[in-house]
């Protein structure tokens, strides 16, 4: 469980200065003190990697990259549209890197690695869908709502449709898991857990 809230975290991560223009949006109405906050907080992440030596992925970088050009576009013409956009594009870019196979695997525990590897790349398909879904609903809800209802949908339908998906695959993944690891020989599942650090008894 504890891995793949990591692996969530990760994605909130990079979309974390967007979330923080649609919460000071919504307190505020102010959309210039909501980008401007947003930007900084992008800066302010890449800034706290670089003090603490920490390698800066890939996605970091385009991340801060979107931000400060969306945010610095909206300040420039007053159009929130460019902010509103972003979302869009990062989700676009991590459906396509979710749809590898296998993209999971660095996120289960070796039990879940050798017991279902092949569910986990239906699960890591399923969110590549999610991530194409709601890039195009983002760009969707953008063109037909206003910035406040763009911003109270979006907040919305991020955490639930994540949250179905995410408790619904960890389901899968340990119901299918517990049922094929019951199915083994006694030997067999003993080699198992102890190949796997698991202690007997635990499935």
């Amino acid at each position: 469980m504890r891995l793949f809230l990591n692996a969530a975290m990760l994605l909130l991560l990079d979309l974390a200065s967007t979330v923080l223009f649609l919460v000071v949006f919504l307190l505020t109405h102010n959309v210039r003190l909501a980008v401007g906050l947003g930007i900084a907080l992008g800066l302010a992440q890449i800034g706290t990697q670089f003090a603490r030596r920490k390698p800066i992925e890939t996605m970091e970088w385009l991340s801060l990259f979107l931000v400060v050009a969306s945010g610095t576009a909206t300040l420039l013409t007053d159009n929130p549209h460019f902010v509103q956009f972003k979302p869009s594009a990062i989700y676009a870019i991590v459906g396509v890197v979710m749809l590898k196979p296998g993209w999971m695997n660095r996120y289960l525990p070796p039990i879940a690695r050798a017991v279902v590897p092949d569910v986990a790349v239906i699960v890591g398909f399923l969110w590549a869908g999610l991530m194409f879904a709601s890039a195009a609903i983002n760009v969707l809800a953008a063109l037909s709502f206003s910035l406040a209802t763009w911003a109270s949908f979006m907040s919305i339908y991020g955490i639930v449709s994540k949250l179905l998906l995410f408790l619904g695959g960890f389901v899968a993944m340990r119901f299918i898991g517990r049922r094929r690891v019951r199915a083994m020989s006694a030997d067999e599942r003993d080699a198992l857990l102890a190949a796997t650090g698991m202690p007997s008894g635990r499935a």
